[in-house]
């Protein structure tokens, strides 16, 4: 495959595993106080590696809008060195943000054309050529541009999908617009309503679908030269049985199906996006003018509609979406409004200056962008609506979100861990270090050692257990054995343990920090209530800070032990 070649670009490829991890700090909560939805201000590529012990795998929707580098991004630097560099920053926080992708799940970006093509390639080249799943065009400008020699009238929006099946079969369908819905009429006065014809003949010769068709007047009709019946004559008799077949008005015609506008449920996207259905950059700049005003609006916003369109086709609500480029802080709050889960990062002073302001509104229920259309706000009076929210009947609960910045480093220079780090912190380190997923005993990053914040779906709080390691193998079918054509059988790898800030709260060396006799007795213990009968066959994989016991022992409880911290990634 073709790869880009630019300046430095060694040196790109490893530099988010040279980014250290941070802990999360709580600045301010909003609203809800349990609402997990998180604005992160501070450098997106060390925020981003930050989160993914927590939420690797786990985002359904990426959208980011990066610098365009239009001369204006990195103005230190001549044109040559200004392309390679805006290709160093985008690679590693690509890397990461691929990570942090659900395997059903996709990112889109927005560009234009001054790099759009550089970037095609360099996320083939991160996501695979063949999870690419569109170039959408969007027409940002309803006026022309007379100041170019071609005017520029749109945005392209790449999107790729972890697993391009997976998202096809995941993706919501777009509501008909207006012109779809116009072809759609009913001169007859049909009880189901309005109609169009859809021919019943497709192109290419079928002998099984050359059948006569005997028409209402009497006449035998034949498909057209050089075609078929789109349909075998089973299921055009159930066609004529449903009466869903049209002869024309004198009942002697070729015939076709009656497809009623009742019955769509919806238009397979394309890749055109006019600014009718999807907003432009003039009525971004209202929606921000409103909220901050002339003098504080933001540069370059991108409208409601347009990141109302992508979260609609990408997730559905409660799904996790997530923007390392924030802005002004659209994408959160149209996934607010829309009922999803979100994560924003903003590097810049305006993190503070506008996001919070803007999310804050949000939760107190304005009225701009698409709030009215997705019936959000105070006023709604379907509870039932995308963004309504409501945590009793008729009271309005505007959700929340937690304001947070880049803390302390989880582990020194030195791969010391930082006296600040509680167990769940270092639970989720270790997991995603052993696992490549996130470890799903903690759903706070922010208050980890909180057990009440953290449902585990494996772990059980207050032990030692993190969970069992399993991988999944795909099979043939197997009469004998009773296998489904395509069978996924489950093979546990080991069950993670973690000694740590003395989590069996006992007077045992270091408070149970330390696989002694009695400790290791005590972690079999444990591990037969885990896994019944087949604990003998589980090995184990315990995180301590030393082991008193030797290497046969070890072997002969079916354990490995790994030593805290040099046995920890501290990147």
């Amino acid at each position: 495959m073709p790869t880009l070649d630019w300046l430095n670009r060694a040196a790109a490829f490893t530099s988010a595993d040279q980014v250290p991890y941070r802990l999360l700090e709580q600045v301010s909560a909003h609203g809800t106080p349990s609402a997990d939805n998180l604005l992160i201000q501070g450098d997106n590529l060390e925020a981003l590696k930050a989160l993914l012990p927590f939420y690797r795998g786990q985002v359904k929707c990426i959208f980011i809008d990066p610098p365009y580098n239009t001369r204006s991004a990195f103005e230190h630097y001549d044109d040559n060195l200004e392309h390679a560099q805006w290709l160093s920053m985008m690679l590693p926080r690509l890397q990461l943000l691929r990570k942090l992708l659900r395997d059903d799940g996709s990112i889109w970006v927005t560009i234009d054309d001054n790099e759009g093509h550089y970037l095609k390639v360099l996320m083939d080249e991160v996501f695979g050529r063949g999870n690419f799943v569109a170039n959408v065009v969007w027409q940002k400008r309803y006026s022309r541009d007379n100041n170019s020699a071609l005017g520029d009238v749109h945005d392209n929006v790449l999107c790729y999908a972890r697993n391009p099946e997976l998202f096809k079969q995941a993706r919501n369908r777009v509501e008909p617009d207006e012109k779809t819905r116009s072809a759609y009429k009913n001169p007859n006065n049909d009880p189901k309503g309005p109609w169009r014809l859809v021919p019943m003949t497709g192109a290419g010769l079928r002998p099984n679908q050359q059948y006569p068709i005997t028409t209402p007047s009497g006449k035998v009709v034949y498909p057209s030269a050089g075609r078929h019946w789109a349909v075998l004559e089973p299921k055009y008799l159930s066609y004529v049985q449903s009466r869903t077949v049209f002869f024309g008005k004198n009942g002697d015609s070729q015939p076709g199906v009656l497809r009623y506008l009742s019955e769509v449920e919806g238009l397979v996207p394309w890749t055109w996006w006019p600014h009718e259905e999807v907003g432009h950059t003039d009525e971004s700049k209202k929606e921000v003018m409103v909220l901050f005003g002339g003098d504080n609006a933001f540069d370059t916003p991108k409208p409601e509609r347009l990141l109302q369109r992508i979260l609609h086709i990408a997730t559905n609500q409660g799904d996790l979406v997530l923007d390392s480029f924030l802005g002004s802080g659209t994408t959160a709050a149209v996934a607010h409004k829309m009922g999803r889960r979100w994560i924003g990062i903003e590097m810049g002073e305006h993190a503070a200056t506008h996001c919070l302001p803007r999310l804050q509104k949000v939760i107190d229920g304005e009225q701009g962008g698409i709030s009215k259309a997705v019936g959000w706000g105070p006023n709604a009076n379907d509870a039932s609506t995308t963004g309504a929210l409501f945590a009793e009947a008729g009271t309005w609960n505007g959700g929340g979100f937690r304001f947070m910045r880049l803390g302390a480093l989880v582990f020194d220079a030195h791969g010391r861990i930082h006296p600040d780090v509680r167990f769940a912190t270092l639970a989720a380190f270790i997991w995603q270090q052993e696992t490549g997923s996130a470890w799903a005993g903690n759903a706070n990053p922010t208050d980890p050692g909180d057990a009440a914040n953290a449902p585990a779906k494996q772990a059980r709080p207050g032990t030692p257990y993190l969970g069992t390691h399993y991988i999944f193998n795909s099979c043939s079918s197997n009469e004998n054995k009773g296998y489904s054509p395509i069978s996924s059988i489950k093979t546990a790898q080991c069950s993670i343990y973690l000694l740590f800030n003395g989590i069996l709260k006992d007077k045992r060396p270091a408070s149970g920090n330390v696989l002694t006799q009695a400790v290791l007795d005590a972690l079999l213990a444990l591990h037969a209530q885990v896994h019944g009968a087949a604990a003998a066959s589980v090995p184990l994989l315990v995180f301590g800070e030393a082991c008193r016991l030797g290497a046969q022992r070890l072997t002969l409880a079916n354990v490995s032990f790994k030593h805290i911290p040099y046995d920890v990634k501290a990147r």
